[in-house]
């Protein structure tokens, strides 16, 4: 089980608006993809900062995920935007 964690740091509301446009449609899709077992996203008590916990079932499921998120309206939209993730493993999908 591949998982990621971190933050999506905007710096203005024009970039939250941003987020807030495509986060929905994006949600969806990485959902969809096949090996994702989980994949959360919500904006915390700083209305600039979102938060994620994304887990998918092998290393080829996540890097599928990457790619399709790289080539989507939402990695275009959002690239400038900081991300601070940590990748990790975890043996239990209820981690």
């Amino acid at each position: 089980m591949i998982t990621l964690t971190g933050t999506l740091i905007c710096t203005t509301l024009q970039d939250v608006e941003i987020v807030a446009q495509y986060l929905p449609d994006h949600i969806t899709l990485s959902r969809a993809e096949p090996g994702c077992v989980w994949f959360r996203v919500n904006q915390s008590a700083d209305p600039l900062i979102w938060t994620l916990d994304e887990g998918f079932t092998d290393a080829a499921a996540f890097a599928a995920h990457q790619a399709r998120t790289r080539a989507s309206v939402w990695g275009q939209v959002t690239a400038h935007i900081k991300r601070d993730f940590q990748l990790g493993e975890a043996s239990d999908p209820a981690t």
